[in-house]
């Protein structure tokens, strides 16, 4: 999907920065044209001053992807995909594996969590990045219970994993 995003707006940089914070943010388009995030609407101003373009180009960005049939169908459908425990974790209890592997790596979501259910932990949230907007995805599991290190270095024997971390 982002590829297409961002050959739609591939001659206007500040253009394709709001449509990028759209994405990652999951924030998408509503029936009367605002910027949502669920059902709570997000101004121009708001999203313009946080990633320094004018509230200008927001809106015709907004007004770009309405008057485009592909694009409006992605942005009207794109959701938030909720709180995200990876900060919090610690004040939880939890345990957090950020793990980094070959970005095109088939199965490692698959290992992972069979290595992490081998040693009885209960996964609370996975997000894997996008290759396609971070050019480094991290996948990152959050676990019931700190992530022991006998964990790790099995996590380590998957062949495309290049680099395990725990916090």
């Amino acid at each position: 999907m982002w590829k297409e995003v961002e050959k739609f707006f591939s001659n206007s940089p500040a253009k394709l920065k709001v449509a990028r914070v759209m994405v990652e943010l999951g924030l998408s388009i509503n029936d009367e044209g605002r910027i949502v995030c669920g059902n709570v609407e997000i101004p121009d101003t708001s999203i313009a001053r946080a990633i320094s373009v004018d509230r200008r180009v927001v809106r015709q960005t907004v007004k770009e992807i309405i008057n485009n049939e592909r694009m409006r169908n992605i942005f009207i459908k794109i959701k938030p995909a909720g709180s995200f425990l990876k900060e919090v974790a610690p004040e939880l209890g939890y345990g957090v594996l950020e793990i980094r592997a070959q970005p095109t790596a088939i199965g490692v979501i698959a290992k992972a969590t069979s290595y992490i259910a081998e040693a009885g932990l209960s996964i609370r949230q996975i997000l894997a990045e996008d290759p396609d907007l971070n050019p480094d995805p991290k996948l990152l599991i959050i676990t019931d219970k700190k992530v022991p290190g006998e964990v790790i270095s099995k996590l380590l024997t998957i062949p495309t994993v290049t680099k395990v971390s725990i916090s």
